[in-house]
This record gives C-alpha cells, structure tokens and sequence, in this order.
C-alpha cells in the first residue's frame, strides 16, 4: 500500500465516521417528533417493504444481530411492529411494521422531506446529490468485497 492509498483510506474513514455522527443527530431530530429514536427508525424503515428476520434487518444495516433483536423487542413491546411466523425458518420469526409503526413513519416524511431538498441544494442539485449517493454505494460495495476475500483468504484483484 502507497503512503498516498494509506492516507486516503484514514481520511475517508474520519470522513465516514464523521457523516455517520452526523446523519445520527439529524435523524434523531427527525425522528423524535413521531415518538422514535433514530435506531427505532432505523429498524422499523427495514420492515416497511418487506417483513424480514432480524438478522437480515442486522446484515443490510450493518449492525449486530443482538442490537436488532433488543430495538425489535421495543418496537414490538410497543406496538409498532409485530412478530410473524417465517416460512423459510420455524425459528427465526419475521419482523413486521403495525398501523401504528407505518403512521409514526409517515409523520417524519415532512421533516425527512426538507432535509432531502435542502442537501440536494447544497450539493449543486439532485445529480450532484444522485453522483454522491452512487460514490458511497461504490465505496461500501468494494469494502465488502475487500473484507470477503480478506475472510476467505484470497489475493486482492
């Protein structure tokens, strides 16, 4: 690795870590006005396309099953999302989004619309927003195709 790779890998990590605190804060002002924390939304928006199992709401967010399984217990405890039975898994039971927890999604969409329109407006427009979103999908995509030949042992490309 080049001195020059190095320093790009630290500056795009502390850039990363630094947006991810970012979008944290933001989206915990967005999403207390409908009675959630961020990590409720986070997990309750996993299930609103789809019913799914904690650990595939885990893999998709990048976060650990047991964090998943413990804000998906509150949620449930709550009424905003329920158990369903899985018929892939006996087990594994699938997480889905109540009335209740699509309505406390609905009242953030204001909130979450303005902040859309007012980044794609710093950002120079909604190309400019579209080319940020397609670079951070990049980076993520070849982080894990680094880290799955990092697991199974083979030569980077």
């Amino acid at each position: 690795m080049s001195r020059s790779e190095q320093d790009a890998l630290s500056r795009t990590a502390l850039g990363v870590f630094r947006l991810n605190g970012q979008f944290l804060g933001v989206s915990e002002e967005l999403a207390r006005p409908a009675g959630l924390t961020a990590a409720w939304w986070q997990v309750l928006g996993a299930v609103l396309a789809e019913p799914l199992p904690v650990a595939g709401i885990a893999r998709a967010m990048g976060i650990t099953r047991q964090s998943v399984q413990r804000i998906a217990d509150l949620l449930v405890d709550q009424g905003l999302a329920e158990y369903a039975p899985n018929p892939a898994h006996r087990r594994a039971k699938l997480l889905a989004a109540t009335a209740e927890g699509r309505a406390a999604i609905s009242r953030i969409d204001p909130g979450h619309a303005a902040l859309a329109a007012e980044l794609a407006a710093e950002l120079g427009g909604q190309e400019a927003f579209d080319e940020t979103v397609r670079v951070l999908e990049r980076l993520s995509a070849a982080l894990d195709a680094v880290t799955e030949r990092r697991a199974a042992g083979t030569a980077s490309p």
